[in-house]
């Protein structure tokens, strides 16, 4: 993706961010009512999505292209928000944020070995899950406030998803074709993993909400397909639509993937990604 790409990445977070200032936050006074086991999911949630994105910041900045370090910067913002809207949402219930979780410990530690590439491809494993975890939040959850504020987050990732996958695209673009398949399969075989262990680990929260532990892994990894797919199309011109002139898409549109099992309304986490 050309740098004007990734301007038009950043303008599309601009626009969500004054958005979101136009709106405000929820009704925190309405208060909320968790399920014991659903509340301590959203805790570990939480604890994945608090995190300052220093790192990926840092790599960002280091990879030379300015549009696309502003729009991670974005990004980095929006996660920080999840955070704060989860705590939120934990405290009109009347329960507290956790310090984390040792996926969280492990996840980040796996990511800060790592260039900006690789990177990218464990954080797009959070996503992918966080994809399927807010949306059955936001459609099983029996609370009001719990559902606006799942489906103000859903909204965000996918978002998200589509950027990585601008960015990813580009990379994996350099390398040969036998390595970018291999790459974007073991990436595959990664959200399964991903998927597996927050289906055992939240299993009681999910069977509350709706969904079943083996529904939760078959949705999660027929949406990373698609995402998959994304990553090693090659270049056209949705990703340089800023430099041809053509009528920019509305905020929540952009060079996009179909995501399978999602509406648009928008591991905890394999662990912390920013």
């Amino acid at each position: 993706m050309t740098a004007s790409g990734f301007a038009w990445w950043t303008e599309r977070f601009e626009e969500e961010r004054d958005r979101r200032h136009a709106t405000g936050d929820p009704a925190w006074a309405r208060g909320a009512v968790l399920h014991d086991a659903v509340r301590a999911s959203v805790q570990r949630f939480q604890a994945g999505e608090d995190g300052d994105g220093a790192h990926l910041i840092a790599k960002a900045d280091a990879a030379g292209d300015r549009d696309y370090a502003r729009a991670v910067r974005l990004f980095v913002t929006e996660e920080q928000n999840h955070a704060r809207l989860l705590a939120r949402l934990l405290d009109a219930a009347g329960a507290t944020t956790i310090d984390g979780h040792w996926t969280d410990r492990a996840f980040v530690a796996l990511r800060r070995l790592l260039g900006l590439r690789l990177e990218l491809l464990v954080l797009m494993v959070a996503e992918e899950v966080a994809l399927r975890y807010y949306r059955a939040l936001r459609e099983g959850a029996d609370d009001e406030l719990t559902r606006e504020v799942a489906g103000r987050i859903l909204a965000d990732e996918q978002r998200h998803v589509p950027f990585h996958c601008a960015r990813l695209r580009a990379s994996l673009a350099a390398l040969p074709a036998p390595s970018r398949r291999a790459a974007t399969a073991g990436w595959r075989v990664a959200v399964a993993g991903a998927a597996i262990l927050v289906a055992v680990d939240h299993g009681r929260a999910l069977r509350v909400l709706g969904v079943g532990r083996a529904r939760f892994v078959a949705d999660t990894v027929a949406s990373s397909g698609a995402a998959a797919s994304a990553m090693l199309r090659e270049p056209d011109a949705t990703d340089s639509e800023a430099d041809e002139g053509t009528p920019r898409a509305p905020a929540s549109r952009g060079p996009s993937v179909v995501l399978r099992n999602t509406r648009l309304s928008s591991p905890g986490r394999a662990g912390r990604r920013a």
